[in-house]
């Protein structure tokens, strides 16, 4: 929602606090370019000097009552809370006022937006006016106060304004001869790039009416404030020439990650993103430049910025968090040590989270690479202790997975994935054995379990496919399904294969790794549960009795590989209770800070902490990370499992899991993504399966090139990038137009929410990818 129009300048108005003379100071700006008597607009039209067709005024929301915004309201609305503007109703007006106002002007102008109170004052609702008015992003005008303890409350409305990410352009007070707060501040935010002014105070207020107009026009005509006028037509222009370069500098600079350049055929392919909010980036196009059209357009983070996003972008409480942490430790050392964070996150974990009931130690580092790299180590540790391996035997350790999984880009996590995949690197080695994968999707409405040729051989089907006729509630139904005839040819032919390779020659496996539900990177594949679980469960029978050496696991340690489908990703804390079978290691990170910062840990039973717990430092883990607990990733992940944990219980999470009962009967898969739309998708023809859990909807298209190197998708949806100009502002329900920012894994599109996005949003989403694959399939 954030504006930018570059002949059309905009600047809010904040205060330090009340009545610190915004107005009057508003009205010196607009000077500068050339029963409601008292109100602000008012004051403006009579004092701006301007020719009325010159200049326009409006208040949008007017109270007779001179009490907080919010308790005017309130006392406007009878007590009634459904009467009260909301927040979003509130800023969409205004936005639509600016767009409104930015298409009747045909050469330079200028929009001040004045707030009401001090930076915190509340709005209508009672949000306080910085959180409120921040989707809109707008350039900021500071009014110090000049009073007895103004130094403070404008030096706190400043940091406070900063917190949340606003543009300071420009500090204006009065100057006062007595507490002389200005001569503190000039210098003080000079250091920081910021201008101070201070100009006279106005004359006392006349009683005399006409006395007191004149006395007022004579204290203007003293003002000038053109060169703070023309200070923040520079910034202004600045601005845009910063982010007019940014695509060209970007290409010549950057290297980006999991980006082909020679695909990049102009500047018009980079996104040049100039702030985002909730859902929401804002993101900068030059073609509107030259147009009454906002420079900066809305367009949904339809990846949740890499599944990383849990709360939406630029959350306050998380924000506060992180600055809490920072100035109170920074980053301090973590060996043998510790701070309240850490230790805090740790206990969080361990007692009320992923590692409830089955982990008993936490270990930090920085991102799921590393973390699993972390997880790697234990088990092939755990698991040569008790093998009492020595020298070549540890080096040439193998692990069991699936194809098509994925651990992240470091070496080690690498080498725990399939030959094939994509993400690899002139050193890759992949030591192990990886199962190909019975699937799970909706195909024309209908719930399908896909087998691979192996399995489909050892079922003695014809086809690949065990098609049912049963509900995808079905399909999840772990406890209902382990004694079906499917779980029987899972059990049978994982056993047959593991007894193979025990005489193959090839590396002996020491781990089994697993992404429980959805591997994620490997295209969105969604493993019917039931293999996964039966596979465990074969693991460890396969070793009846726990060693002495190494307690409680049995046949393989198993690594439950949680970054992507963890903490509510798949609408569930973690995939263990679902699954019925514990890891012995586990690995969470992405949502685990909300998406504001990196940090990852991983989980370790007892009995793989005890593989490594001597009095020989040699035996220790040996393993860490300048960042290790970093104070402020850990700060800020209490903050986001504390919102988190409340957001589970929310009306739209209740609502949206009924919309999932389609038998009548509570189910233990759902999504944010309504079911009629996903088994609509899977009919269209240029479909070929659809799946939904969470906040994750995957599509798969249509393509004779299926795999990774695919542009399928990307061609197929392209229509949802651009930002449609021909409709109103805001669609039904008060929520912005926007495009839709996506990534692909091939011919596999792929979109996340967070947790807590609007369902309006989701609804708007929906019907745009819906209108773009149904415009493609009658195209065709």
């Amino acid at each position: 929602m954030s504006l930018l129009f570059k002949h059309f300048r905009i600047h809010q108005i904040f205060g330090a606090n009340t009545d610190v003379g915004k107005t009057i100071l508003t009205t010196a700006l607009v000077r500068a370019t050339g029963p409601f008597q008292d109100a602000d607009d008012e004051h403006i039209r009579r004092h701006c000097g301007a020719p009325q067709d010159k200049v326009h005024t409006d208040c949008l929301y007017r109270f007779h009552v001179p009490v907080s915004p919010h308790l005017a309201a309130q006392i406007a609305a009878g007590g009634e809370a459904d009467k009260i503007v909301p927040d979003d109703t509130f800023l969409n007006s205004i936005s639509s006022y600016v767009r409104r106002s930015a298409s009747r002007v045909s050469g330079p102008a200028h929009m001040y937006l004045e707030t009401a109170g001090g930076v915190h004052s509340p709005t209508l609702s009672g949000v306080t006016q910085l959180e409120c008015y921040r989707p809109l992003f707008l350039p900021t005008i500071l009014v110090g106060d000049s009073r007895l303890g103004g130094i403070s409350a404008t030096i706190s409305a400043y940091e406070s304004l900063l917190l949340r990410g606003y543009i300071i352009d420009a500090i204006l007070l009065f100057r006062d001869q007595y507490y002389r707060n200005s001569e503190f501040l000039m210098p003080y935010f000079a250091e920081r790039g910021i201008e101070v002014t201070a100009v006279d105070a106005p004359p006392p207020k006349a009683v005399d009416a006409a006395e007191n107009l004149a006395s007022t026009e004579r204290y203007y005509e003293s003002l000038n404030l053109l060169p703070v006028v023309q200070n923040l037509d520079m910034r202004h222009q600045q601005r845009l020439a910063e982010l007019d370069s940014m695509p060209r500098r970007s290409i010549d600079t950057l290297w980006w990650p999991f980006v082909q350049h020679g695909l990049v055929k102009s500047e018009k392919d980079v996104t040049v993103i100039d702030s985002a909010s909730s859902d929401f980036f804002s993101v900068y196009n030059a073609q509107n430049a030259g147009r009454s059209v906002s420079s900066l357009e809305a367009q949904f983070d339809g990846s949740a910025s890499w599944w990383t996003q849990a709360l939406g972008h630029a959350h306050p409480a998380l924000t506060l968090a992180a600055a809490r942490a920072s100035g109170r430790y920074g980053h301090v050392m973590f060996p043998q040590a510790t701070h309240a964070p850490a230790l805090l996150l740790a206990e969080r974990l361990l007692h009320d989270g992923p590692g409830k009931d089955w982990a008993s130690r936490v270990f930090f580092s920085d991102d799921g690479s590393t973390a699993m790299e972390v997880a790697l180590k234990m088990a092939l540790r755990a698991f040569s202790v008790r093998e009492q391996l020595e020298g070549t035997e540890r080096k040439a350790l193998g692990v069991l997975g699936i194809k098509g999984s994925y651990h992240g880009d470091t070496i080690g996590a690498m080498d725990a994935c399939a030959e094939e995949g994509v993400f690899t690197c002139e050193w890759h080695n992949a030591k192990g054995y990886w199962f190909d994968p019975p699937t799970v999707s909706i195909q024309e409405g209908c719930a399908i379990v896909t087998l691979p040729p192996a399995l489909a051989a050892v079922a003695a089907k014809d086809d690949y496919r065990m098609n049912t006729t049963n509900s995808m509630s079905w399909v999840y139904d772990l406890t209902g399904r382990l004694d079906s005839p499917l779980a029987q040819v899972y059990r049978e032919y994982i056993s047959h294969t593991l007894d193979g390779l025990e005489h193959s020659g090839g590396p002996r496996l020491a781990a089994l790794v697993l992404e429980p539900l959805v591997m994620g990177s490997g295209g969105m594949i969604f493993v019917d549960p039931l293999f996964q679980r039966i596979l465990v469960d074969v693991v460890r029978e396969r070793d009846p009795a726990p060693s002495k050496l190494t307690g409680d696991w049995r046949g393989l340690p198993v690594i439950y590989d949680e970054v992507f489908v963890g903490l509510y990703r798949l609408g569930m804390q973690s995939t263990i209770p679902f699954l019925g079978a514990a890891p012995d290691i586990s690995v969470h990170a992405k949502i685990l800070t909300g998406g504001l910062v990196p940090l990852a840990v991983t989980l370790a039973s007892d009995s793989i902490f005890r593989a490594f717990h001597s009095t020989e430092k040699a035996e220790a883990l040996l393993h860490g990370h300048s960042y290790t607990a970093h104070p402020l990733g850990c700060e800020v992940a209490n903050e986001a499992l504390k919102l988190i944990e409340k957001e589970v219980r929310s009306e739209p999470w209740a609502t949206a899991k009924a919309r999932w009962d389609l038998d009548g009967t509570p189910s233990v898969m759902w999504s944010l993504w309504d079911p009629r739309f996903v088994r609509a998708l899977s009919c269209l023809e240029n479909v070929t399966e659809v799946m939904a859990l969470g906040t994750v909807l995957s599509i798969k298209v249509n393509d004779v090139q299926a795999g990774y190197i695919s542009q399928s998708a990307q061609t197929l949806l392209q229509s949802i990038r651009i930002h449609d100009h021909d409709t109103e502002s805001f669609a039904s329900g008060g929520v912005p137009q926007f495009s839709v920012h996506f990534r692909t894994l091939g011919n596999v599109a792929y979109f996340m929410t967070s947790l807590n996005t609007a369902p309006e949003t989701i609804r708007t989403a929906e019907d745009k990818i819906w209108k773009a694959l149904e415009i493609k399939c009658l195209a065709e």
